[in-house]
């Protein structure tokens, strides 16, 4: 089939790469974000997905909306047979979904209907879901509404950042992808209305999203602090300033007591207490520093007895 690959950002790559590597599908064109400032000179940067397409020697087309009449006359001249979407960043208006014969395919990072909305995966990890998965469906006007065509399954591991976890389904959500636009061709694979139980959201997660409280249970400071590594990363006030936080590790319940936020420092490692138990710090990030483990911020802080986390 003609495609027409639509994704911006890093987990969206190994779709691309993998359409790239396929005898059977033809990607004529990708679409993405427009370029964005980035870095201390905030230079125009291309999206991982463009740069990839620049490298394969594929047109990239990056209208502010995917509404401007001038991307929607481009998309009609290219004529794709499907449009493939990891991760765009912008919704897809009817005029824009009506052009390819087989509709725009989706590879969400959730086990549709759960978790619709821009951070499934995180939204999985932050609410102690013990499996997760990705799933293609037909684009519809609707946030993550459309019928479904196959899922991969993936467990949430006890240490899993959003990131790493990502990173998995982003490898085994390309495959998927893949088949999924081999069975479309084959007219073998049809789509299936999403089940009206189950539904819940993952908005866009904000640096407000990622305050650590101490005054909650550690289990779900974990689940938080995983949940936004490494973006937007999580965060707390020591000092008046904003700490960076790393993963942490829950103590064994009795091991040691601590009020909420209390910090002790440890010739080995730096606990802070939470309403449950004591979680230890990983690596922390002082503003304008580097990420450094907590017992080596510990001592250039020189950090008081009844010092807390805040």
């Amino acid at each position: 089939m003609r495609l027409l690959f639509a994704g911006t950002p890093d987990p969206a790559v190994p779709s691309l790469r993998a359409l790239l590597d396929s005898p059977r599908h033809e990607v004529v064109a990708v679409l993405t974000r427009p370029d964005a400032p980035a870095g201390r000179g905030r230079k125009l940067v291309r999206s991982p997905v463009g740069a990839l397409a620049d490298e394969a020697g594929i047109p990239v087309l990056t209208p502010g909306r995917p509404s401007d009449p001038e991307f929607l006359d481009a998309l009609r001249e290219l004529a794709p047979d499907c449009a493939p979407v990891v991760a765009y960043g912008a919704l897809v208006p009817r005029a824009a979904l009506d052009v390819p014969r087989f509709g725009w395919v989706n590879l969400h990072f959730s086990l549709l209907p759960a978790w619709r909305g821009a951070a499934p995966v995180q939204a999985a990890i932050r609410h102690g879901d013990d499996v997760t998965g990705a799933t293609t469906f037909r684009l519809e006007e609707g946030m993550d509404t459309g019928p479904t065509f196959g899922v991969v399954t993936d467990t949430i591991g006890a240490t899993d950042t959003s990131g790493a976890l990502l990173g998995r389904l982003a490898d085994s959500g390309a495959r998927l992808l893949s088949a999924t636009l081999d069975g479309i061709e084959d007219g073998t694979l049809f789509a299936a209305r999403q089940p009206p139980e189950g539904v819940s959201t993952a908005p866009k997660v904000t640096t407000a999203d990622a305050r650590v409280d101490p005054r909650n249970p550690a289990a779900a400071i974990d689940r938080l602090i995983r949940s936004v590594t490494p973006d937007p990363g999580a965060w707390c006030e020591f000092r008046g300033e904003r700490l960076g936080l790393g993963p942490v590790r829950p103590l064994r319940t009795g091991e040691v007591e601590l009020a909420p936020g209390q910090l002790l420092v440890e010739r080995k490692r730096v606990l802070v207490g939470t309403t449950t138990v004591p979680v230890e710090l990983g690596e922390v990030r002082p503003v304008g520093k580097r990420a450094m483990p907590a017992p080596d911020w510990a001592r250039g802080a020189r950090i008081d007895a009844g010092e807390s986390l805040a």
